[in-house]
């Protein structure tokens, strides 16, 4: 798992439109990686309207948000309609990028062989340097989205 002061590891991902993005791409702004175990669960659903919600605070703080499961491109873009999301969705579909991030759960809410992300947000700085971390294994917990805001403005 990489720690605050590493680079944040690059990835492609297809988008909610199935355009591939590279975390590369955002360099320049600063970055918020929000992981999440799954479009149209309760508490998924709530934390992606939140981070929706505050994306005001978070352009004048000249910052994007990357909403990150393993659901499908598909779905992915059926949530983000569903809930209007000002942000872009990636679809870690095969399971990489959680595993490069050391943020997933084997065996997700007792399905044998259903690998979820774990809820997790890395805010990464213009150069694409980890500032903030944070993972939860209780996929019910959310994070606290003013210390998101807080950690944000600490950077120049």
């Amino acid at each position: 798992m990489p720690e605050v002061g590493e680079k944040a590891p690059d990835f492609t991902l297809p988008d909610q439109d199935l355009k591939p993005r590279s975390l590369s791409e955002f360099r320049g702004k600063k970055v918020v990686l929000a992981f999440y175990p799954g479009a149209f669960t309760s508490v998924c659903t709530k934390e992606m309207c939140t981070l929706r919600d505050s994306m005001n605070r978070f352009n004048k703080l000249d910052a994007v948000v990357l909403g990150i499961s393993v659901n499908d491109p598909f779905t992915q873009k059926a949530f983000a309609e569903a809930n209007k999301l000002n942000f872009t969705l990636l679809s870690d579909y095969n399971r990489e990028v959680i595993k490069k991030y050391g943020v997933y759960h084997e065996d997700f809410i007792g399905l044998k062989g259903y690998t979820a992300a774990k809820r997790a947000v890395f805010i990464l700085d213009k150069e694409g340097v980890i500032r903030y971390k944070w993972v939860s294994d209780d996929p019910t917990k959310e994070p606290d989205y003013d210390e998101i805001v807080k950690e944000l403005s600490k950077i120049p």
